[in-house]
């Protein structure tokens, strides 16, 4: 498993999301989570999914769009902050009920409603990624952690063309 961000560099926590270039400002809306659910959350509960470094925000993207939806379709990389350490809960591989939870598959309710809880009493949540168990991700409601995170910046996103390369 990939260490958190230590004393390395700026001590900052900065979270990544790659979205479609049309959703760019509504990057922290938690709109889709809301509408579907997700992994860490059941409809109708809103959170944002992240992760705390870029490549794993753009698999996380990649394993439901496919590489040629990222070559094709503009999308945007958003750097966030979180403004206080002490508001990321870390859960760790052994703090989850179900190790399968953690592994490639369709969420359980179990798994939804960890979520959230997780998500219902603390701003930030780190979490291991499930697309790299050596990645991690972070989850957070936007309305209960307003005015706790800060946008850093937007980039247009272009996708190394090696990942799609012709039939």
């Amino acid at each position: 498993m990939m260490p958190l961000p230590g004393p390395l560099g700026s001590g900052k926590i900065i979270g990544w999301r790659l979205d479609h270039k049309r959703f760019a400002e509504t990057w922290d809306s938690g709109e889709g989570a809301f509408l579907v659910g997700g992994r860490w959350n059941s409809k109708g509960s809103r959170v944002v999914y992240a992760a705390l470094d870029p490549s794993t925000a753009i698999l996380e993207v990649a394993v439901h769009k496919g590489f040629k939806a990222l070559d094709t379709v503009p999308h945007v990389l958003t750097a966030f902050e979180i403004l206080d350490q002490a508001d990321l809960k870390t859960v760790l591989p052994s703090d989850v009920p179900n190790a399968n939870w953690l592994r490639p598959a369709i969420p359980s309710a179990g798994q939804q409603q960890f979520g959230d809880v997780l998500a219902r009493d603390h701003l930030f949540v780190a979490i291991p990624s499930a697309v790299s168990s050596m990645a991690w991700n972070v989850v957070f409601n936007p309305q209960r952690a307003a005015g706790r995170y800060r946008l850093i910046e937007q980039s247009d996103f272009a996708l190394d063309p090696r990942l799609h390369p012709p039939a």
